[in-house]
């Protein structure tokens, strides 16, 4: 079975760090947000993927040609960002009329994608929120889906949509999206994706629901944050040359990097070709090729090619910024 992964937006919450690159490149527990979405897929079956792109596209690309040669990626273009029910419709002709899943690329479950991958008919994981009006919103009769409502003011239930689907009647899909695109019928000025889906249940078509409880978002710097830390809980520190250095697990630490008298972690993820030397840091990501000297940093966010020497306290920086204290 195939996967497509819209991964066109520009991440507009996530800046200076998109600025330059897209938000599925970010790095979080030591690979970029959609590296993690396709490695479990991968295991859990998944053959082919479909990668819908747009914002920084070619950084795409060239990222999976030189880290993921062994994947079969089909690129789409996504030319105008209007909406997710438009993005998926991109993609019609790559996909064909074959059951597929999909998943946003600013995703990241862990879920038992085996059995979700495996269920029978239509499937739309949910899962339970205290506040439903930010998200796209099931209404249940019994176990089948009756109403998709997207962001609405007064929510049916508390099931958001966390942004992973099974369409197994993909031709069902294909005539929802057309109705909505060709007849341009907007919401909020987007082809919503919600939109199609209700066409596709008003036609007869059922959905189930897949709860999940892992549902990580690196949408905003906090929670990338969040993110970062959950993910690192579940994993162990990577080997580096941290000869004189403490490091306090969970961290991840790109095997290349250089870390000398300073005090690393929890909580850290530092990426290839770093230098590290003296300070500490906790809580935070750290990019490629960046130099620290004398930082003692918490909370914070650090792109590719840095330089900050003797910086305290939270700081969020994007690639290629040069910061130091006194000067």
């Amino acid at each position: 079975m195939k996967a497509v992964i819209p991964a066109a937006g520009i991440g507009t919450r996530l800046r200076p760090h998109t600025l330059n690159k897209p938000k599925a490149l970010l790095p979080v527990a030591g690979k970029p947000i959609l590296a993690h979405i396709m490695d479990d897929l991968t295991d859990a079956g998944i053959d082919g993927f479909v990668l819908i792109v747009g914002y920084h596209g070619q950084e795409v690309r060239d990222w999976f040609a030189r880290q993921r040669p062994d994947l079969a990626i089909t690129f789409v273009e996504q030319t105008e960002r209007l909406g997710l029910g438009h993005a998926i419709w991109t993609a019609r002709e790559a996909l064909g009329d074959e059951p597929f899943f999909c998943i946003l690329g600013d995703t990241i479950l862990k879920a038992d994608y085996a059995a979700l991958l495996n269920a029978p008919g239509n499937v739309i994981a949910v899962r339970e929120v205290e506040d439903p009006r930010r998200f796209g919103v099931v209404e249940m009769e019994g176990d089948r889906v009756v109403r998709f409502v997207e962001k609405p003011d007064v929510p049916p239930s508390n099931l958001a949509i966390v942004g992973a689907y099974l369409f197994r009647d993909a031709g069902a899909l294909w005539r929802g999206l057309d109705h909505i695109v060709t007849g341009d019928h907007r919401t909020r000025g987007e082809y919503q994706l919600t939109d199609a889906l209700q066409h596709m249940i008003e036609a007869g078509a059922e959905f189930t629901v897949a709860p999940v409880e892992d549902w990580f978002d690196c949408g905003k710097a906090e929670t990338w944050l969040q993110t970062n830390r959950i993910l690192l809980d579940r994993l162990a520190t990577a080997g580096a040359d941290t000869s004189g250095t403490g490091i306090t697990p969970p961290c991840f630490i790109a095997p290349d990097a250089k870390i000398a008298g300073a005090k690393i972690g929890p909580h850290v993820s530092i990426g290839p070709g770093c230098e590290i030397t003296g300070g500490s840091l906790r809580d935070c990501v750290i990019g490629e090729r960046t130099r620290l000297e004398g930082c003692e940093l918490a909370n914070s966010l650090v792109g590719n090619d840095c330089i900050l020497e003797k910086m305290t306290g939270e700081i969020n920086i994007g690639d290629f910024g040069v910061l130091r204290a006194g000067r």
